[in-house]
């Protein structure tokens, strides 16, 4: 079974030798441990895993080699997925029906656009290209195909709409699940800055030491805790697109409660606004106002966005451009109000970077967060603690 050990773990891609072995059995031949799976399973991880990075996988191969599960590490194909096969079985035009859709044209003309036929049309309306409905290639509905337009109610089947018409109900992200990876909090370490600071509620023993023998007596010292002391605004994009990302943001969201004491977050929807909240529950009935986070919290807060960035261009460019109120200033203006701010400020992208130059939106926030823009992945989550650093 050890030999097994060795050589999942050498297919798994880490770097276990013949000679980590043998100080594994010689360790196990001397009793350094006892006969349990827990300190098996800790002498194992010191003896052959030599890079933090690699914790989460060592964990996979021990769990497939000593308890019977199967993991999906090294694995090339599986079953298509059930959705794939269904969407298979939908209609979709030809290349060349849709290369005759033409554009509406710009912002202004679709809304004018979407308020005559609003007045103009008194029933429910299905395919076609001009009504407001559902299945066809008009500009304003759902479920159809159209280049630009405008979804109202419905779920989206091509990602193109440039605003949508429906109130949407998001969930908090959990700040007390367990992390399913180590490895953020790893990186979430480069961006700390220790400092005592407060009550002195925390014995000095070296202090305490030495001021007994000087002094004869029982000297007793007492000191602040040691803490963290970098201060972090967290921005977290919440509901839509970012839907299928919620677990790895969650633990990411855990992750920084646990090594920031002085952090603050807020949610936002696609792009910062006027108003940000605090409870996905009450969005809509108790926001924050931005210019208020922007008194209250010293320019020496580090900012940090979450979100894929994938939304109309639009919603960042115009006034008016939200998918969910009429914003009087455009998300152009309110990022670069919150990055003047905030000069160390970082964007962390969980869509992977090689899909980045399919979006257009992304491109723009990019530019706004002068290129600061970094994939949510353990590499990406460094450089953006290392520029984070660099920024102090």
């Amino acid at each position: 079974m050890f030999l097994d050990f060795l050589d999942e773990l050498r297919a798994a891609g880490i770097p276990a030798s013949l000679k980590e072995h043998l100080v594994l059995l010689e360790a196990l031949d001397r009793d350094v441990i006892d006969r349990t799976p827990e300190d098996f399973y800790h002498l194992a991880r010191a003896t052959y895993v030599k890079d933090e990075g690699l914790i989460d996988r060592f964990d996979q191969v021990f769990a497939k080699v000593f308890k019977g599960i199967a993991t999906t590490y090294g694995e090339q194909g599986t079953e298509v997925p059930a959705d794939w096969l269904r969407a298979v079985a939908e209609k979709f035009m030809t290349p060349e029906e849709m290369a005759e859709i033409e554009k509406l044209g710009t912002w202004n003309e679709l809304m004018e656009t979407l308020q005559k036929r609003l007045d103009e049309q008194k029933e429910r309306h299905e395919g076609g290209s001009k009504w407001i409905g559902t299945g066809g290639t008009s500009p304003f509905g759902n479920g159809g195909y159209n280049p630009e337009g405008v979804r109202i109610g419905g779920e989206s089947k091509h990602g193109q709409a440039v605003k949508v018409w429906d109130k949407r109900e998001f969930k908090n992200l959990d700040s007390t699940k367990e992390l399913g990876t180590r490895n953020i909090k790893i990186a979430l370490r480069r961006l700390r800055r220790f400092a005592r600071e407060g009550a002195a509620d925390e014995l000095d023993l070296d202090a305490t030491v030495s001021g007994t023998a000087r002094q004869g007596w029982l000297d007793i010292h007492m000191r602040p805790e040691r803490h963290n002391a970098v201060k972090l605004l967290l921005f977290l994009d919440v509901g839509g697109s970012m839907d299928p990302h919620i677990k790895l943001c969650e633990e990411l969201f855990s992750a920084a409660t646990a090594e920031f004491k002085n952090l603050e977050f807020f949610y936002f929807h696609n792009c910062p606004y006027e108003g940000v909240w605090k409870d996905n529950r009450r969005r809509f009935a108790e926001r924050t106002p931005t210019w208020d986070v922007l008194h209250k919290f010293g320019h020496d807060y580090k900012l940090i966005f979450i979100g894929d960035a994938s939304m109309s261009p639009y919603e960042i460019s115009h006034p008016g451009g939200s998918v969910e109120h009429f914003n009087e200033e455009s998300g152009v203006t309110w990022m670069q109000r919150l990055t003047t701010t905030y000069p160390a400020a970082a964007w962390l992208n969980p869509v992977p970077e090689a899909h980045w130059g399919y979006s257009q939106s992304i491109a723009l926030m990019r530019g706004l967060m002068g290129e600061r823009m970094f994939p949510l992945s353990l590499t990406g989550l460094d450089n953006a603690m290392r520029t984070l650093t660099r920024k102090a």
